[in-house]
C-alpha cells in the first residue's frame, strides 16, 4: 500500500494521528489557506480540522502513488462552522515522498470558489481580493495557534514522551 493510500484511508476515518505519522520530521505542507507549515503545523492542522468537521465527507481519486511521488484529486464536503454554510472543495494534492514518508505536500484549490461557498455574498463579491484572502489566512493561522495552545495545555507532558 502506498503512502497516499495510507494517508487518505486514515483521512476517511478521521485518524489524524496516523496521517501525522506519515510525514517525515522535516516535512512541509502548503495550501491556499496555510501557505507553509512545518511537520508540527501540518499535524496540528489535520488534528484541528478533523476535530471540528462534524459532517465531513471525502471522495478520493489517487492518480499516482509511487515511492517518490503521489498525486491525488479529492473532494471534501462539509459545513463551514463559522457560517454554517455548505462547502464542496475540490483539491489537487502533490506529495514528494522519501523512505515511505511525506516530505512535501502541496494542496491546491480555488480559494475564491471556497470563499464564495463558505462566506456567502462577501466571499462572492470580495473573495478574490488579496485583502479577503489574507484575512482568511490570518484567521486560519490564529485558529491553528489557539488549537495548538489548547491541545498543549491538555497534554502538559507531551514533550516528555
Amino acid at each position: 500500500m502506498g503512502v497516499a493510500e495510507q494517508f487518505y484511508d486514515a483521512f476517511m476515518v478521521r485518524d489524524h494521528y496516523t496521517m501525522g505519522l506519515l510525514y517525515a520530521e522535516n516535512a512541509t505542507f502548503s495550501d491556499p489557506v496555510f501557505p507553509l507549515l512545518n511537520v508540527h503545523g501540518a499535524r496540528t492542522m489535520w488534528a484541528m480540522l478533523l476535530s471540528r468537521a462534524e459532517d465531513l465527507g471525502i471522495e478520493v481519486n489517487i492518480l499516482e502513488d509511487g515511492p517518490s511521488r503521489a498525486r491525488v484529486q479529492w473532494v471534501a464536503r462539509y459545513t463551514f462552522g463559522a457560517t454554517g454554510r455548505r462547502v464542496v472543495n475540490r483539491i489537487s494534492t502533490e506529495m514528494a515522498i522519501a523512505n515511505g514518508r511525506i516530505v512535501r505536500q502541496v494542496d491546491r484549490f480555488d480559494l475564491w470558489r471556497w470563499a464564495r461557498q463558505a462566506l456567502g455574498v462577501r466571499g462572492l463579491l470580495l473573495g478574490w481580493t488579496p485583502m479577503v484572502q489574507n484575512e482568511i489566512r490570518k484567521q486560519a493561522a490564529h485558529s491553528l495557534r489557539e488549537f495548538a495552545r489548547r491541545t498543549a495545555a491538555r497534554e502538559p507532558n507531551k514533550e516528555a514522551r
